[in-house]
């Protein structure tokens, strides 16, 4: 008899359709991961920012930083409040729009930059238009 030195096509067919369900349960989680981590690292930098508002806000007097440095918001509290502008994850930018939430100058969500300062509440928001899969709306962290 001669020895068998192969595998037969009905194993390699069993191991690739056992491959193709093992991606198949994998690869979405994969997806969703990468999802998680950009709303992860909103939050994130959203408590940095305002985080560091507050501490400037508690060495002045319960001001905000003036409105003419609002603008450039990095020069106003770097380097010892925030040493740069964090990026937002979902849309790449850093740039600040500031506004009292009364339509005329923006407010949260309208995507016009990549965060929203109320300067009323003092509070920074995301400037995106993107929403969770529940409809939650990333402006609204």
């Amino acid at each position: 008899m001669r020895a068998r030195k192969g595998f037969t096509l009905v194993e390699i067919l069993i191991v690739v359709v056992i491959l193709g369900i093992l991606a198949a349960i994998v690869i979405p989680q994969f997806s969703q991961a990468s999802s998680d981590a950009k709303l992860s690292s909103l939050r994130s930098n959203l408590q940095t920012m305002r985080s560091q508002i507050a501490l400037y806000k508690v060495q002045n007097s319960d001001n905000l930083p003036p409105a003419d440095t609002l603008a450039n918001f990095e020069g106003a509290m770097c380097p010892e409040y925030l040493q740069s502008v964090p990026n937002n994850p979902f849309t790449g930018g850093n740039t600040i729009t500031q506004g009292d939430n009364t339509g005329l100058a923006g407010a949260p969500g309208d995507g016009s930059s990549d965060w929203y300062l109320n300067t009323t509440e003092g509070i920074v928001y995301a400037n995106d238009t993107g929403t969770l899969d529940d409809g939650t709306a990333h402006s609204t962290f």
